[in-house]
């Protein structure tokens, strides 16, 4: 009888070590799946991120492109009403480079 006892403890051991057995790999087979969900989830979520960030990028190059040709026209347009006397200039000029000339040497 007490083999009996002893074989039925074993077998009930054998048993629950089967059933721990499989309820381990259930959790690593839906570890691994969720793992793999998350994986996804998050590479959609990156490449969402990235292409707003790269369009984003793309608008605001755009805008300083045209706020930086509306500037350049600007400026073009007020020094082309410029009246410039070259004899002027040229003789100023040279003046300022004698005296820098004359200061340094």
């Amino acid at each position: 009888m007490a083999n009996n006892t002893l074989e039925h403890l074993l077998e009930v051991e054998a048993s629950a070590a089967a059933m721990v057995n499989d309820a381990q790999q259930e959790a690593d087979r839906r570890m691994r799946e969720n793992e793999e969900k998350n994986r996804i989830t998050f590479e959609e979520r990156f490449k969402a991120e990235i292409h707003a960030r790269e369009e984003s990028l793309k608008l605001k190059k755009e805008e300083t492109k045209i706020k930086y040709q509306k500037a350049l026209d600007d400026y073009r347009g007020e020094i082309s009403g410029l009246n410039v006397d070259e004899k002027k200039f040229s003789v100023l000029f040279n003046s300022y480079l004698e005296n820098y000339v004359s200061k340094e040497g």
